[in-house]
């Protein structure tokens, strides 16, 4: 356990793998009622007449430990009888549902359909996967990510996995997202007298982190309450540990570094963000990161065991009010 009071508590906006992993680490020092971890559902989408949740799976999978961990997605031991059954149909296999993974989406939709919403119904999946540390997905309404390429528009998932995010990137929105409202679960994080900290997890900022502080009323609560708020880098040494950000950057004419994702998390969040981590690798970077503001820490961020976890963990906690 961390050495930070009883009373303090941490809240880290998640996207998929990379978030999760430092989430997985945080949940290792700090006690279910010292951590909530946000999901961003930018990324959920209706799938076979499912309602799948990728990022909110893999967190909960990860703290679960029940994900695949030679791909961070998806559950250990996994097998594929339904998409192979599927296929002779020749339906759209093109999304990996597991038969296992599976079983989730099926109770997901079902208890969707009876009128719960999302925030109720990841509590409930928490439960059955013995999560005792919060989940909770950025908002109950329906917010979806978009992808603008040089050719056409696309829903996230098929950009991200049906085309193997191969178009060039152009940009990117949230429908829905000017109507949405924070869940009732991350609002009352944001309020929580006790938060001394928000960690913005190794995530994409485009299409995993934006989504979470531009739902409305977030970054005004940050605001208010002057909480110390730190993010992580998810570009290590000009490549992204995981998924296409670097290769975003580079479409969105953008350096590919850590400091470019310092810059484009303080064009948009400057007053209310105040720390940075970067990793050892690009340490000659720290100067150009502390000249935007910015509080920084260098160590090492690539996350191989889940000691690599918890050290990145209790580095990111040190900018906690009172360390």
């Amino acid at each position: 356990m961390t050495n930070s009071s009883d009373n303090f508590r941490c809240l880290a906006l998640s996207g998929g793998v990379g978030g999760a992993k430092l989430a997985l680490g945080l949940s290792k020092v700090l006690s279910p009622d010292q951590l909530t971890v946000i999901a961003n559902t930018g990324d959920d989408f209706d799938h076979l007449g499912f309602h799948i949740c990728p990022d909110l799976d893999t967190v909960m999978y990860t703290l679960a430990d029940l994900s695949n961990k030679d791909v961070g997605w998806g559950q250990e031991g996994e097998t594929w009888h339904f998409l192979e059954a599927l296929q002779r149909f020749e339906e759209e296999t093109w999304f990996k549902l597991g038969d296992r993974d599976l079983a989730t989406h099926v109770a997901r939709t079902v208890k969707l359909g009876q009128g719960r919403t999302l925030s109720e119904v990841t509590r409930e999946l928490c439960h059955g996967l013995s999560i005792d540390h919060p989940i909770i997905p950025m908002s109950d309404d329906t917010i979806s990510t978009v992808v603008h390429t040089d050719s056409e528009t696309l829903s996230f998932q098929h950009y991200f996995v049906r085309d193997r995010c191969e178009p060039v990137v152009t940009g990117f929105d949230f429908e829905g997202i000017e109507d949405a409202k924070p869940s009732p679960g991350f609002e009352q994080a944001l309020d929580d007298p006790n938060l001394g900290l928000i960690v913005i997890c190794p995530s994409n900022p485009f299409v995993s982190v934006d989504p979470i502080l531009l739902v409305p009323g977030v970054k005004e609560r940050i605001a208010e309450r002057k909480v110390p708020m730190v993010a992580v880098s998810p570009i290590v040494s000009g490549l992204a540990i995981k998924g296409p950000a670097a290769k975003m950057m580079k479409e969105l004419g953008m350096p590919q570094s850590a400091t470019a994702v310092a810059e484009h998390y303080v064009a948009k969040y400057g007053e209310i963000l105040t720390g940075f981590i970067i990793d050892e690798q690009d340490r000659e970077l720290a100067t150009l990161a502390q000249s935007l503001g910015l509080e920084t820490i260098v160590t090492n961020t690539v996350m191989v065991t889940l000691q690599d976890r918890i050290n990145l963990a209790n580095e990111s906690l040190k900018f906690a009010k009172g360390k």
